[in-house]
């Protein structure tokens, strides 16, 4: 069937085409390991900057998980070792579950090194500048 073959030869040039008129460039994600942003404590919704608070505190927190081991599987968060990172959760009004939105924290669990905030349940995050 080389008919077929010129078929596809010729829609692969055509992408190629689009491509060049798009600006030849594709987006580049962000390097795994490295969230790109960051979000200030006044950008936090008010539930994470309690959350936040609490954090620093040690406690009292929301959910029963809340300090529970976040094991970074997503990549998306520098490598650490397992153990290093914790889940915090930040409450979503109207909600009875425990919603989307965390504090990732790494380090000690009292005082942590760094935390990031995630609005879409470890989709993205960004880190938290204090």
């Amino acid at each position: 069937m080389p008919w077929l073959n010129r078929f596809k030869l010729a829609l692969t040039g055509l992408t190629f085409s689009a491509a060049l008129l798009a600006g030849g460039t594709q987006a580049k994600a962000p390097p795994a390991g490295e969230p790109q942003s960051t979000i200030s404590l006044a950008e936090l919704p008010s539930p994470g900057l309690e959350i936040y608070r609490r954090i620093h505190q040690g406690g009292p927190f929301v959910s029963e998980k809340d300090g529970s081991v976040f094991g970074n599987r997503e990549r998306l968060l520098p490598a650490q070792k397992r153990g290093f990172y914790r889940e915090y959760t930040v409450p979503t009004p109207g909600l009875k579950h425990r919603g989307v939105r965390r504090i990732v924290c790494g380090g000690p669990t009292r005082g942590p090194e760094i935390c990031y905030y995630t609005a879409d349940h470890y989709e993205s995050f960004r880190r938290i500048a204090p």
